[in-house]
């Protein structure tokens, strides 16, 4: 961390009584902290509260216009001058920027980490050295079993976040680099308790995993963010995914073969293989598409299927300095002689996961010996099942 740069930490999540906790705890450990939060609770009014304060108090608030009706824009282009001031003026030594409960940390926090603001790029000024997600495992598992909109709990973002309590969920816990958790007294020991705690390990295996109101929170929340390498985490393309683990009553597989996936058997499966996990994850290919990556990610029972480029194998030799050192490092260490690096490679979390049934279900989705030999001018011809589910990366 440089000692020029006003470090920052971000904090979000769902559970609100959790997240002010971590903000509140982080604003007493730090000396010279500084919070600021936009509270867009009447953003369906066309306002947007602005707050910033410290232990003395109140340092300034203000209602911010909203930008085309959208409040998570009216976020960003307040939150950036308001960084840019506190960094500018010397009097903080932290900056504890508090999300809505609805927020995806990834985007904002890359924002921060690089955006700009009056003229100024804010990575000269300030530096994120921590993503926090405040989360109740107790509820962890109950929110990620449900397909309630953020809309339903008025936690969205802006008018049209279609946007589920799972997903989001899901991607913050992702996202974060330290999870911040409450262990009630009464909960102690608890099945709840346990399968809660076994799923936070299993969706973010590498993450630190800090129990509120032991004074702990602070030094994890300050030890550094790596945005290049969280970016990559998060990137379907180069997503490492969870290893296989059974704990608490919560398990998770990872499935990978080499063969195409038929389209038509795998459509048909999905009413199955969706509601199947809390949460599953990872990239694809179908046979009549050989020559697309596809991202798979579900939550709560709903499945968004994202096209994410080409297989490096699909290219010639002189494209591939067009992609990232560690995605053809990746290829070239995994290349299989027929497929490349194309490669199914899926993980399913839940509760009282049916391991052997998933399993057998997706297998039964590839190819067969007799539709692999007609080879690549034979799968093309398959019906394209997927054309509605695909939704093309901007």
């Amino acid at each position: 961390m440089s000692p020029s740069l006003l470090p920052v930490v971000v904090v979000g999540g769902l559970h609100e009584a959790e997240r002010r906790q971590a903000v509140l705890e982080l604003l007493a450990d730090c000396e010279g902290a500084v919070v600021l939060h936009h509270d867009l609770t009447r953003a369906g009014e066309g306002k947007v509260h602005r707050g910033v304060w410290d232990t003395s108090g109140p340092l300034g608030e203000a209602h911010v216009p909203l930008t085309n009706d959208c409040p998570c824009c009216a976020l960003r282009e307040d939150l950036l001058p308001e960084l840019l001031r506190i960094a500018r003026a010397g009097r903080h030594r932290l900056a504890v920027v508090e999300m809505w409960g609805g927020s995806d940390l990834h985007p904002l926090t890359e924002l921060i980490a690089g955006g700009e603001a009056e003229g100024h790029s804010l990575e000269d000024f300030v530096e994120v050295v921590g993503v926090v997600t405040a989360v109740d495992p107790l509820r962890t598992v109950p929110d990620l079993s449900v397909s309630d909109a953020l809309h339903d709990r008025l936690l969205h973002t802006c008018a049209d976040d279609e946007r589920t309590l799972a997903e989001a969920l899901a991607h913050q816990v992702e996202y974060a680099n330290v999870l911040a958790i409450t262990v009630p007294q009464e909960a102690s020991g608890s099945e709840e308790l346990h399968a809660g705690l076994a799923m936070l390990r299993q969706l973010r295996p590498t993450a630190r995993v800090v129990r509120l109101g032991v004074g702990a929170l602070a030094a994890a929340a300050r030890a550094g963010f790596d945005v290049a390498a969280a970016r990559d985490r998060v990137n379907p393309a180069l997503a490492q995914l969870p290893q296989a683990a059974d704990e608490g009553g919560v398990a998770t597989l990872v499935w990978e073969r080499r063969q195409p996936l038929h389209p038509g058997r795998l459509y048909e499966a999905l009413d199955q293989l969706v509601p199947a996990a809390q949460r599953s994850r990872g990239r694809f290919w179908l046979a009549n598409r050989p020559e697309l990556m596809l991202a798979w990610d579900a939550a709560g029972a709903n499945l968004a299927v994202e096209e994410c480029g080409p297989w490096l194998a699909t290219l010639p030799d002189a494209r591939w300095d067009l992609y990232p050192p560690q995605r053809r490092a990746a290829a070239a260490l995994d290349w299989h002689p027929v497929h490349g690096d194309r490669v199914q490679q899926l993980s399913f979390t839940a509760q009282g996961l049916d391991v052997d049934g998933i399993t057998e279900l997706l297998d039964s989705c590839l190819l067969t010996d007799a539709e692999l030999a007609a080879g690549e001018p034979g799968w093309k011809a398959l019906p394209d099942a997927f054309d509605e589910l695909l939704e093309p990366v901007n």
